[in-house]
């Protein structure tokens, strides 16, 4: 028998993140070690995200079922309920492999007197399946699976659209992936993906295209030799618009994981220099990876972004990507985890930090040169009142328009996220003054 049992690992992973603060990807790889098996990954995956998705949901209908909450001690039971119940009504995995395995989960966690009651609930909740699936609940942020300081927000900024965007958030993300410029042109990519028999679909982006069914990515068509990378639709836009030139100074601000200083540099080879910067050494070790896989080069340096001195003393620089530490709130479908782990306090003190690091990297920027500046939330005041406010205070700055209906009072390009199509992405484009 495996000393593991993968839905006591997604207990406490569920519980890491709702109890405990910590993030998805923090607490998931670490239960993910322990299996050998990539269908086991995935389930272990699927139950933490899914369980994250639609969190308020599944609280609601498993408090119904229990006579008592179980707290202390008994918490992560009430965690193991939860990973059974998505199972049940959001998977295809058999109802009694569902029950079954939760019910040996307690005894792998220690708590083999909880196995009658949890045995009780689930099969209860499975009997009556058609009915939990069918619910509509009173309160918005239970039915649309949203914090309700989040839906607030949304509401106000989006009175229109708010409804299409949490519903895209609650989804699983498309896989799009992009295509290396140096390599191949997407088209030719995509007869090689056909003729593997694998589906996949061009983007209205240059270099994207989606795959229609999931898969391992690292058995794609030369993959391990760089020919194409994972990078979401709206995030693939940062380099077409940036439109680096040959013999450009090129800095990449806040570049972990490096998905777009590799784009860069695949679409444009003569860059003259490029420099990536994050805060965080770790993170990194994900960007050398990622040059190295292709067969890039950048000069890579950890360094605060508000400070450009240590890291850049003197250094000026022709184009300049900054995508700015955010809320996120873009990408709720890839971290869904975030909708509980955020606070609506933190969206101010983004916005102070945001503007501080604008600022500076502002000075380090040629004049006339460009910077894009780039973030995955779609919150106002982290995007179009950001830039609204630095044009105002910041003489030399010049909007570069991205969409015909930009203007000072309303910069930049926002998008929102799209069920099949690219996350929510905010770009303006900035002109130093010569």
């Amino acid at each position: 028998m495996s000393k593991h049992n993968l839905r006591a690992d997604a207990a406490e992973v569920i519980m890491a993140v709702i109890d405990k603060g910590q993030s998805m990807g923090q607490a998931l790889p670490q239960a993910q070690r322990h299996y050998i098996d990539g269908r086991d990954k995935g389930l272990l995956a699927e139950i933490c995200y899914g369980v994250m998705r639609t969190l308020p949901q599944l609280d609601t209908q498993l408090r119904r079922q229990l006579e008592k909450p179980l707290n202390g001690k008994k918490r992560i039971i009430h965690c193991v309920l939860l990973a059974g119940l998505y199972q049940l009504k959001h998977t295809r995995v058999a109802s009694h492999a569902v029950i079954s395995e939760t019910v040996e989960a307690c005894r792998k966690l220690g708590a083999p007197g909880m196995t009658g009651l949890v045995n009780g609930v689930l099969r209860h909740m499975h009997r009556n399946l058609e009915q939990l699936q069918a619910e509509q609940f009173d309160a918005d942020a239970v039915q649309h699976a949203h914090p309700g300081w989040l839906l607030k927000r949304l509401q106000a900024a989006y009175p229109q659209q708010w409804q299409q965007i949490v519903t895209a958030n609650n989804q699983q993300p498309p896989l799009w992936l992009r295509s290396n410029h140096k390599r191949q042109s997407r088209s030719e990519y995509l007869v090689t993906l056909a003729d593997a028999g694998i589906d996949a679909i061009a983007g209205d982006s240059d270099d994207a295209f989606r795959l229609l069914k999931p898969m391992d990515v690292t058995t794609l068509p030369g993959f391990a030799q760089g020919a194409v990378s994972v990078q979401d639709l709206s995030a693939q836009r940062s380099s077409q618009l940036l439109d680096c030139q040959p013999g450009d100074a090129v800095l990449d601000v806040c570049a972990a994981p490096g998905g777009k200083t590799c784009h860069m540099l695949e679409r444009q080879p003569l860059i003259g220099s490029m420099l990536a910067i994050d805060l965080y050494p770790e993170r990194l070790k994900r960007v050398q990876q990622n040059l190295d896989r292709i067969g890039l080069t950048a000069e890579l340096k950890d360094g605060d972004a508000r400070y450009p001195a240590q890291w850049a003393p003197g250094q000026q620089f022709d184009r300049i990507l900054l995508d700015a530490p955010c809320s996120a709130t873009g990408v709720i479908r890839r971290n869904p985890d975030s909708k509980w782990l955020r606070r609506d306090s933190d969206i101010e003190q983004l916005a102070l930090v945001q503007a501080e690091i604008l600022e500076a990297i502002w000075a380090t920027l040629k004049p006339g040169g460009t910077l894009l500046y780039a973030t995955c939330s779609v919150l106002p005041e982290e995007n179009a009142g950001q830039i609204k406010a630095f044009l105002q205070k910041t003489d030399d700055a010049m909007l570069s328009p991205i969409q015909p209906q930009e203007s000072a009072e309303q910069p930049g390009w926002q998008l929102l996220p799209q069920t099949d199509g690219g996350d929510g992405f905010y770009y303006a484009r900035l002109i130093k003054r010569a």
